[in-house]
């Protein structure tokens, strides 16, 4: 028998005992779960039997009693519920591990021993109680990062003990579906990018999902990493940055008990509810439960509690439809401005001034009888800078209470209290909008507050703006910002006080007003920080973000890591994309080959609607499963679905859409971000559409949305970017 042979009789035995294993403890978990099932609904019957007198006596003298009694039945039905929940999860895991067990092995020496270990890996671990022998290792363990990172011969991983070095004989990958092996090979660097090749030829999903098998050294760093407290992570276009954010979170709730983090412990910050729908599987796939995913508007809205607020996505709209340069400028310039650090200063100026200017502080008087004057209320709240100023409003109702108190003359009973602290409050409790309106409602004294402080040229069209949109009845994203930061200043908040680590993926969308936000939000936590300074939108932005992100977010330890290859597109895609950056960046692409992106142009819309039939009935021929008809905009994007509606299957994709990306479908670019689809078609790129430097990064993300194939249609005259 060849050696060929003898291993594939090896392999098939392992897979064999190993699905064995884990359909023996599938059976075992299953049964314990009926029995718990079991045990809840009993003790739920008991609870009702022999506490129905007290919770009857809940109302009476005897509630503390009666409330122990409760407590005493009702903790170990909690307890069994928490341990049912557990083992559901554990039944999921083993379900899916029978389906594929294993994806990697490596033959491991360690330093000190004679024989060779094998060290299969996996999306989960699998261990047999009864011998202690480790079937699978998750791909999360110490010793699993040596597949990631090295080829044979010498290596090391680090464990909680310290530095463990050995060698490695062989590393071996494996297809297996439905708990058949379909093949294996042996990995070296050469066969590794052909499997990879393989894999990125397919079709992509329409949701993300897990890059366990082909995790790239470069991106393990990242995942893996425990030493900063701010990882930040500068990745082109299709080189895995989401995946690796979500993979590293999927990290940080495997590790041992001192760093260990649950799900409720991390949050990621994500650009829309699109977005957010599109990653909600790659966590469950990993066997661990989804983290909290917030939009930035949702956060401001839970925080400020207030009606309608302006999304982000509305705001690119109104932008990119402006009607007018000129008007386009001042959204623009509003938004810089009121989301800059300068605004910021602006702002705790702001509120510094507003117990000298806003606040209308006033004797405290009973039956005549002054208790307290204002301006000695007005001084305590002065004399105190660095205790925050919802803090010392809240204090001087202690205060005036204790003067009640302490008085001789005056006699109030607890209701007489309240009404006078109720009388007070007309001056404690800050309106925030309305002082915020008053911020811009006297253009000298917004100046004066500014002095010192670099104003946009367009700064006097910028307060016209402000106070227009104020009065509308909706509070636009940056004043939303701005108002937030005041209200975090002012106030604080113990929200997020369980937040221990924070991902924010899109990062260069985001403005140093919403850094500091992040800060005054998350203060004691560690931040994961993902972007592409080349997919800003509206703004000019570069590296040096990361710089100020680190100084604004002020970690001891905080490291920079740049990843420059692309593993997305084509390199035909790839190269076609590039030419709309202005500062072409080096970027490596995984060496994958397709069709070079064309150009179809048609005199009217008819005519371009026929090509784009055209275009998507070809993609659907050739098995393409997601495509995407990309448009400059909203508006173009609900055009264009009017007119292709009833003559093909479509969907028209928003900003509130909750839908599986699949088929064909319709969406504007800014909602495309961080996604990816088989194939891409540029809807509207004439020279009407694209023509600023804002449109070029906007075609440079519609282009690099594409994995196989790409084609830019246009009516009329081709855009001059092309």
């Amino acid at each position: 028998m060849n050696h060929m042979q003898t291993e594939l009789e090896f392999e098939y035995k392992r897979l064999e005992q190993t699905v064995s294993l884990a359909e023996e403890q599938l059976k075992r978990a299953k049964q314990r779960n009926e029995d718990t099932k079991t045990a809840i609904i009993e003790a739920k019957r008991e609870i009702r039997e022999n506490t129905s007198h007290a919770i009857s006596n809940l109302s009476s003298s005897q509630d503390f009693e009666a409330l122990a009694e409760l407590s005493q039945y009702l903790d170990p039905v909690n307890e069994k519920i928490a341990d049912y929940e557990e083992v559901e999860n554990k039944i999921s895991i083993l379900e899916n591990l029978i389906q594929s067990p294993y994806f990697a092995r490596i033959d491991f020496k360690f330093e000190d021993e004679e024989e060779f270990e094998n060290i299969y890996i996996g999306r989960a671990s699998l261990k047999d109680q009864k011998t202690h022998e480790m079937y699978i290792y998750d791909w999360r363990s110490p010793i699993a990062g040596v597949f990631y990172r090295f080829v044979t011969g010498p290596a090391f991983y680090d464990a909680p003990g310290g530095r463990i070095r050995g060698e490695v004989a062989l590393k071996r990958q494996y297809e297996i579906k439905k708990g058949i092996l379909e093949y294996f090979f042996d990995a070296d660097v050469q066969i590794t990018d052909e499997f990879l090749r393989k894999l990125l030829s397919q079709n992509t999903s329409p949701k993300m999902k897990t890059i366990v098998e082909t995790i790239q050294k470069e991106q393990d760093m990242v995942i893996r990493d425990m030493e900063n407290d701010l990882m930040m992570v500068q990745g082109v276009a299709g080189s895995g940055k989401t995946s690796i954010a979500l993979h590293r979170a999927a990290y940080l709730m495997y590790q041992g008990l001192s760093n260990k983090l649950a799900a409720h412990n991390i949050i990621i910050i994500s650009p829309n509810p699109l977005f957010e729908q599109y990653i909600s599987n790659v966590l469950p796939e990993l066997g661990e439960s989804n983290v909290v995913s917030v939009v930035f508007e949702e956060m401001v809205s839970e925080i400020l509690q207030r009606g309608r607020i302006q999304p982000r996505n509305e705001f690119l709209e109104n932008l990119i439809t402006a009607s007018s340069s000129k008007y386009r400028s001042v959204i623009k310039g509003s938004m810089e401005f009121k989301m800059s650090r300068s605004f910021a200063e602006l702002l705790n100026r702001f509120i510094s001034d507003i117990p000298r200017r806003w606040i209308p502080f006033e004797d405290i008087c009973y039956e005549g009888e002054r208790i307290v004057s204002g301006e000695m209320l007005k001084e305590r709240v002065l004399a105190r800078p660095d205790v925050p100023l919802g803090m010392k409003l809240g204090q001087l109702e202690d205060f005036v209470v204790e003067a009640i108190r302490g008085s001789d003359k005056l006699h109030m009973n607890r209701e007489e209290e309240v009404l006078v602290i109720n009388e007070m409050r007309r001056f404690t409790e800050l309106k925030l909008l309305n002082l915020y309106r008053s911020l811009f409602a006297d253009k000298e004294y917004f100046y004066g507050l500014a002095e010192g402080i670099e104003m946009p040229d367009n700064m006097n069209r910028i307060l016209r703006y402000t106070r227009e949109n104020l009065d509308s009845g909706t509070l636009y994203y940056d004043d939303a910002a701005a108002l937030t930061y005041l209200k975090l200043k002012i106030y604080g908040t113990g929200k997020y006080k369980n937040i221990r680590q924070v991902v924010i993926d899109e990062a260069q969308d985001y403005y140093p007003l919403q850094y500091e936000i992040f800060n005054l939000l998350f203060p004691g936590a560690k931040y994961t920080v993902l972007g592409d300074m080349n997919q800003t939108l509206e703004k000019e932005e570069d590296i040096s973000l990361y710089d100020l992100i680190k100084r604004i977010l002020n970690k001891k330890k905080a490291s920079l890591i740049v990843l420059d290859k692309s593993f997305r597109c084509t390199n035909e895609i790839l190269q076609y994309g590039l030419k709309f950056i202005g500062r072409r960046p080096e970027i490596k692409s995984f060496n994958r080959s397709g069709e070079a992106p064309d150009v179809y142009t048609a005199p009217d819309q008819d005519g371009l609607n026929g090509l784009i039939i055209s275009e998507v009935e070809k993609c659907l021929e050739q098995g393409y499963g997601s495509i995407g008809l990309v448009c400059k905009n909203g508006r173009n994007a609900s055009r264009l679905f009017e007119q292709l509606k009833d003559r093909m299957e479509l969907q028209l994709i928003g900003s509130e859409s909750m839908t599986d990306l699949q088929g064909a479908f319709i969406i504007p670019v800014y909602l495309s971000k961080g996604m990816e689809f088989d194939a891409v078609l540029v809807c509207d790129a004439d020279s009407e559409n694209y023509h600023s430097d804002d449109d070029r990064k906007l075609l440079y993300i519609a282009c690099t949305r594409a994995l196989h194939r790409l084609n830019v249609f246009c009516k009329g005259e081709a855009s001059p970017l092309l």
